[in-house]
């Protein structure tokens, strides 16, 4: 790296070897747009080039295997429906193999050299009797010995079928990732990490990392690079929340709520419908203390389907009324907002606080009459939709602004909504009942305080889950009838998916029609929901079940939140393994609400792959939304799991939270001390790097 040739920056098309046309390819199938993406886009394996096997010793459909011999024929063959495809015969000193490329035939027929030498690696199968590698990678020897490089593993880079068509291939990307390397100055990689923290953790320079990781000599070097990316990745991730974390402690301030007064006590002592379990205890306490402060509270608050979160919003909303201030509730569904607004108003029943309610369904004079409340004041508690967010809605002073379920809102929503005051900012809490995982949260939400409910109330019994084949379908149809003649409820669910929306609305449709014979008027009635319905229908169908007119709801995921019914006992789930394994207990969490026991039914076909008898074995071997959050993350990876992809951190490339927790953990604590000690950060290689990233990832602050 002494010559300085390219930058980081550099368009990728200005490399010797790629030019306009391979550039413009590499864009548009692998986001690769500079030099620094291609450096900085790693290989998923490697291959041991130090051994060579024999054509006769190789065992058919074994694993990736690498050949060195002679190319002795070439022969290009027209199909019967004009495609081509190029066949080479090539041996070694032991035998010989048939060679096949179906796509990129034109440039492969140009390129192949008989009698040359080659290295040759692929998959080795067996089609009419003969040994057969279809589409090799392949050197010529000469080229091999020559590389600059010295290589014991060769890198192999995640691709497309376009890319490899044009020869866009491993090959081609190791030839391109040594062109860079050996074209960048010292300075072209800067280090990104100070002494301090690399020489304690016996970590490799960045310049190391980048060139081991690409071509390794040993499997030393692999790990060393591996381990000092994954370092990288995490830390300045954990830096970027902790100072924004820093920012907006000093930026926005909150007024301290200095009583807890009249309405808390006289609600926590005479109207608390039951007894708060230690958990919720806990939480609510960790409450108080944010509030006291000038410091704007920022904390998420977690906890399993019916752990109690309403109740706990509830007494810190009532905190916030006791210092004169206005508490706002936002929910993502109108459903979900007016079951908290039902529970709220039921519970405040006898006291002296005033409750109102907006969604996009409240109009005209109904609608102004609340935009004036809340603008002087009379209305104390506000709870609704993304409505509350809208320009119109202004407060008198908004002390506390909760937000349910929070990653259902985009990130502009969350803020609008927190910026409703003009000089004090609200307090704010963020709530889920999806739990995360330790590990996601530490990366998703570090700059936020997080509370867990990890207590359900006492006398909850646990819902029974049980796995049913579709041949067991009569015997579940004698157990619904059986759990309604006890005066039960009972959910059916379908999958929505809005890829295949008509299929599953059909598959609704035939089920809601099956049950009718077994279910028959006026001995029994049945409701149908599905999110397409209109919100009126939905909305009248949704109360017949609420009020105990329906005895079975057919419904698609629309009540995975919002319908709280104690009497229904039995969820049955339809083509279970069409779901996510945090959906399957969103809706399981449906049922169980009363002191009945309650049973989820999981039906299936006897087709399952194994990811879905994985995901049906963990329902049914545990209620703990925690233990079931740990096993989504392992099944599906963070990607999916709360919609984090869109929040724009979750692009490690290298790093495995569920595997590298003590990466993970070494990385945040140097990352608490570093900002405890200097919140200015007195290493200028990470404030560097950090002034980089933030160009890349706008940050809002991340209030959820």
């Amino acid at each position: 790296m002494a010559q300085s040739i390219y930058k980081l920056d550099t368009p990728i098309e200005y490399v010797k070897g790629v030019g306009p046309d391979k550039g413009d390819m590499l864009r548009k199938e692998l986001g690769i747009h500079t030099v620094g993406d291609m450096l900085f886009t790693y290989p998923f394996r490697y291959v041991d080039r130090t051994t060579f096997h024999l054509i006769k010793d190789v065992n058919v459909d074994g694993d990736n295997i690498q050949l060195k011999g002679t190319l002795i024929s070439v022969e290009k063959i027209k199909g019967k429906t004009n495609r081509s495809r190029v066949t080479a015969m090539f041996k070694d000193s032991s035998g010989f193999i048939e060679l096949v490329w179906f796509q990129g035939v034109t440039w492969i027929d140009k390129t192949l050299k008989i009698g040359e030498e080659y290295i040759l690696f692929g998959r080795v199968t067996i089609f009419g009797g003969k040994k057969q590698m279809a589409h090799p990678e392949m050197e010529l020897l000469a080229q091999a010995k020559a590389a600059p490089i010295t290589k014991t593993f060769d890198p192999i880079y995640s691709s497309t079928e376009k890319l490899n068509a044009k020869g866009l291939d491993s090959k081609f990307r190791r030839n391109t990732i040594t062109t860079i390397l050996s074209g960048l100055g010292t300075n072209d990689l800067p280090e990104t990490l100070p002494d301090d923290i690399t020489k304690p953790l016996k970590l490799c320079t960045r310049a190391e990392a980048l060139v081991w990781i690409h071509f390794p000599q040993k499997d030393e070097q692999k790990e060393a690079a591996t381990n000092r990316i994954k370092f990288e990745e995490f830390f300045f991730v954990q830096m970027r929340l902790l100072q924004s974390k820093l920012v907006r402690q000093s930026k926005f301030k909150s007024a301290p709520f200095d009583v807890v007064g009249e309405k808390f006590n006289t609600f926590y002592k005479h109207y608390l419908p039951f007894e708060l379990t230690n958990a919720q205890k806990r939480v609510i306490k960790e409450i108080r203390t944010d509030l006291g402060r000038t410091q704007q509270m920022n904390r998420l608050l977690q906890g399993d389907v019916g752990s109690g979160k309403t109740i706990v919003a509830l007494l810190a909303m009532l905190i916030s009324i006791d210092n004169g201030m206005q508490a706002c509730l936002m929910a993502p569904t109108e459903i979900l907002a007016q079951q908290h607004y039902a529970s709220i108003v039921s519970a405040l029943s006898d006291m002296d606080v005033k409750v109102a309610f907006l969604s996009g369904s409240v109009k005209g004079k109904k609608r102004q009459v609340i935009f004036d409340g809340l603008a002087d004041g009379s209305i104390h508690i506000i709870i609704g939709t993304h409505a509350l967010i809208e320009d119109k809605v202004n407060f008198y002073h908004l002390g506390l602004a909760i937000v349910d379920e929070q990653h259902r809102f985009g990130v502009a929503q969350r803020a609008s909504l927190w910026k409703k005051n003009d000089n004090l900012a609200p307090h704010i809490l963020v709530m889920t009942a999806t739990p995360i995982p330790r590990t996601l949260a530490m990366t998703l939400y570090g700059d936020l305080d997080v509370s867990i409910i990890d207590e359900l109330p006492p006398g909850r019994k646990e819902i029974k889950t049980i796995h049913k084949y579709t041949n067991a379908r009569p015997d579940v149809l004698r157990f619904m009838k059986q759990e309604i003649a006890k005066g039960r409820q009972i959910y059916v669910v379908y999958p929505l998916i809005e890829e295949s929306a008509k299929l599953d609305l059909q598959n609704l449709q035939n089920g809601y029609e099956e049950l009718l014979p077994h279910f028959p008027q006026p001995d029994f009635q049945i409701s149908i929901v599905h999110g397409l319905m209109k919100a009126e229908f939905k909305d009248k169908e949704m109360q017949r079940f609420v009020t105990g007119i329906t005895n079975i709801m057919v419904a698609t995921t629309v009540i995975e939140v919002g319908v709280n019914v104690p009497n229904a006992s039995v969820m049955i789930i339809e083509n279970t393994e069409r779901f996510g394994l945090s959906q399957l207990h969103q809706l399981r969490g449906r049922v169980g609400r009363g002191a009945e026991q309650s049973y989820c039914i999981l039906m299936s076909d006897y087709k399952l792959s194994n990811d879905s008898r994985e995901r049906i074995s963990t329902m049914v071997s545990t209620n703990n939304g925690f233990e079931i959050a740990e096993a989504d993350l392992k099944l599906r990876g963070p990607g999916d799991i709360q919609g984090t992809q869109q929040s724009g951190i979750m692009d490690f490339k290298l790093l495995n939270i569920t595997q590298d927790r003590h990466i993970m953990d070494a990385a945040r604590h140097i990352a608490i001390k570093i900002i405890e000690e200097s919140p200015e950060i007195k290493y200028p290689e990470i404030q560097a790097e950090m002034t980089r990233q933030q160009k890349k990832h706008k940050d809002w602050g991340r209030i959820s």
